[in-house]
């Protein structure tokens, strides 16, 4: 059923279908008291409450527009994704170690990796959706020209090792709530996160550069502009240290466009048999 609806609306106008997201991010977030409330309370811990309505409609949007990104034609797809500094990023690959892309839940992350596909071979760390029914959508979405899919398992790892070793680039969402013993407790807008240090590691192995992208969703449905910034942390010490490199990371991104957070996603939950963090981490 969801699927087939994705499918329909995939053929409208991205302008009609932010506007329909718009009109659910409102409805869900007034009928849902759990979702109103996770929405409240992780905004306003990272100090952007005054971006709140907007970040309603924005989540709406998000959810929508995915209709667009995994079911219309890639060529239309592509138009809607404008790249504002590739140099940067072919300036990594050409050093010949690969490159590793971090991607937070920010604006439309769906769209970066078909966009870096279109210019360079890309394998991104994927984890199968809850929802049975939507994982050949999703899949096939996904693993489109040169966009290669590594699941999230020993084996996904290995092939992201491979792609690195080859001089190619892969992709991850750092800010995903990793499984037990995949990742550490760092602060994350000042609350420990349990957060994944896969990145650090591969970067570590490989000497492979890491660079961050996000995709801001432009007013009235015009697009999406990708950008990229190469990460200037030092991913050295202890993993939760490594960590919360990567979270200063994802703040300073996301306060580019904070609206377009995914504000409504459980960052600080407690994944089974992880331990809970004694005290915020320095």
């Amino acid at each position: 059923m969801l699927v087939t609806l994705f499918r329909f609306l995939s053929v409208f106008p991205l302008p009609v279908l932010h506007g329909i997201g718009s009109l659910l991010g409102w409805l869900v977030y007034l009928s849902s008291p759990s979702y109103r409330r996770r929405i409240r309370q992780n905004i306003a811990l990272a100090g952007f409450s005054g971006h709140t309505r907007q970040a309603i409609s924005e989540a709406g949007k998000s959810i929508v527009e995915l209709a667009f990104v995994w079911c219309a034609p890639q060529e239309k797809v592509l138009k809607k994704a404008q790249i504002e500094n590739w140099s940067v990023v072919q300036a990594a690959l050409d050093e010949g170690n690969g490159l590793v892309f971090l991607t937070p839940h920010l604006g439309c992350f769906e769209i970066i990796a078909q966009a870096i596909a279109n210019k360079t071979t890309l394998t991104v760390l994927y984890r199968p959706p809850n929802k049975k029914a939507l994982q050949p959508l999703i899949e096939n979405a996904r693993a489109r020209t040169n966009l290669l899919l590594a699941p999230a398992n020993l084996g996904g790892v290995r092939r992201l090792l491979k792609a690195l070793k080859k001089g190619e680039a892969v992709g991850l969402l750092p800010d995903q709530v990793p499984q037990h013993g995949e990742g550490a407790w760092a602060n994350f807008f000042g609350k420990p996160a349990y957060t994944m240090t896969l990145s650090a590691k591969l970067h570590t192995m490989t000497g492979a550069p890491v660079m961050l992208s996000y995709a801001e969703r432009l007013p009235f449905g015009r697009g999406f502009l990708i950008r990229f910034v190469p990460f200037t942390g030092k991913l050295q010490g202890s993993p939760e240290q490594q960590a919360q490199q990567i979270n200063l990371a994802m703040e300073d991104l996301i306060a580019h466009c904070p609206a377009q957070y995914f504000w409504s996603y459980n960052r600080y939950k407690k994944p089974d048999h992880v331990d809970a963090p004694l005290q915020e981490t320095e």
